[in-house]
């Protein structure tokens, strides 16, 4: 009986162990969740019915290899992204390339703070720019005043009402199974599909992320002196970034099953997120009208949120410093994040257009960060015997091709057709 209990014990405690290294990686999902997501989804569902499910499956499998390594660097030199940057690259080079990764937080920024204030204009009418102030602005205060253990807590709260949201609108929808299971696995091009491909690539992979999970799994950082503590976060750290990529995937993927099943099917053509939300009503009822707005709501609230803490890691990084909301880099770096998407928002007249493009740049910018990225932790000079080997760097790289040569096909697309 004894032997029995200590074998319970043991697995109790190693249950406990995991469970404290799992919440980075949910701040990661958040921002694969957003509004910008949720347009991108549901363009290709509409359009292109369960046929672009597999992008889902590939973008998240180049994500959890991407915000692994991401997390690598920051767990192992105990420096984001951008203070790597700014530390190990020449002045030259590290003020461009952070320069585009704020012009991607701000980008995602807009995405974000236009979802929650279609959300606001739904559920209380309140005009678009009224309520992307509102969002913004309450996002400002989330995150000056609360620390970060409570953000996670607030996120991770967030996450869980968006996730039980999409599983409700799903027992509400007819789905063909193996059509979906189909389009999950085999890679497919329907013609004029490129712009949503990539669209969903940039809102899945996203730069901004890779920047705040280097930054945001510090909140586990103890000892970078001792080899067993690194080795033990890098293992617990990659299930989290398992399980967490793992449950985006499941809420991208029943935002196209959802738009397929119910708009491709019934060839209805969606054209913004507001109009998404009125077609579902005659169909689906009142209740996944009200559903959908309210998981848009909450989306566009935690990924405003995570979007500010990334845009203040990297501004705050190119002094050197670490994210602290506290020092005045940071919170520069917040309110230029915010500050500059308010006013793209003003001149915007096409609010579902517009989350589409955002995530469009997300995707052209994407290749930087990803090339930097490998750059960083493939040195051994950095990263020591924790540099990425041969195999690893040779699948980075192939991820990197693979993005790289979709975002010329996308360029190819808009410019010469």
């Amino acid at each position: 009986m004894l032997k029995d209990y200590s074998k319970k014990h043991s697995a109790s405690e190693r249950a406990r162990e995991i469970l404290r290294y799992i919440g980075p990686g949910l701040l990661i999902t958040v921002g694969f969740i957003d509004p910008g997501n949720w347009a991108s989804n549901l363009a290709a569902g509409a359009d292109f019915g369960y046929l672009l499910l597999w992008m889902v499956t590939l973008s998240t499998i180049m994500l959890i290899l991407l915000q692994h390594n991401a997390a690598h660097l920051g767990i192992v030199t105990g420096l984001c992204l951008s203070e790597a940057s700014t530390k190990y690259l020449p002045k030259w080079l590290s003020r461009p390339i952070l320069a585009t990764a704020m012009m991607a937080s701000i980008a995602t920024a807009l995405a974000e703070i236009l979802g929650g204030a279609i959300a606001l204009n739904l559920l209380f009418n309140i005009p678009l720019v009224i309520g992307s102030i509102i969002t913004a602005v309450f996002c400002v205060v989330l995150l000056k005043t609360n620390s970060y253990p409570k953000m996670e807590k607030i996120i991770i709260a967030f996450v869980s009402i968006i996730g039980f949201s999409f599983l409700l609108e799903l027992n509400m929808v007819s789905v063909e199974w193996t059509e979906a299971i189909s389009g999950w696995v085999t890679p497919s091009f329907p013609e004029g599909s490129i712009v949503i491909i990539m669209s969903v690539l940039g809102a899945v992979v996203m730069p901004h992320n890779l920047f705040l999970h280097s930054e945001v799994i510090q909140s586990r950082q103890w000892n970078l002196q001792d080899e067993k503590i690194i080795k033990r976060q890098l293992k617990y750290e990659f299930l989290d970034t398992l399980f967490s990529m793992g449950l985006g995937w499941a809420i991208n993927s029943a935002m196209i099953i959802i738009a397929a099943s119910v708009f491709f099917t019934n060839n209805l053509q969606v054209d913004d997120l507001a109009q998404a939300t009125e077609l579902l009503r005659p169909i689906l009822g009142d209740s996944a009208a009200l559903i959908f707005a309210i998981a848009l709501l909450f989306a566009g609230i935690s990924s405003t949120a995570t979007c500010g803490i990334a845009g203040g890691s990297i501004f705050s990084g190119i002094f050197g410093e670490d994210y602290n909301i506290k020092d005045y880099h940071s919170w520069h770096g917040v309110l230029i994040t915010y500050g500059l998407a308010i006013l793209v928002i003003l001149f915007i007249q096409d609010p579902f257009e517009g989350l589409i493009y955002s995530q469009m740049f997300l995707s052209i910018q994407l290749p930087i960060t990803i090339f930097l990225l490998i750059y960083l932790t493939s040195s051994k000079k950095i990263m020591g015997k924790f540099a990425n080997h041969l195999y690893q760097k040779i699948i980075l790289i192939i991820v990197g091709i693979i993005v790289t040569c979709l975002n010329l096909t996308l360029l190819w697309e808009i410019f010469y057709k």
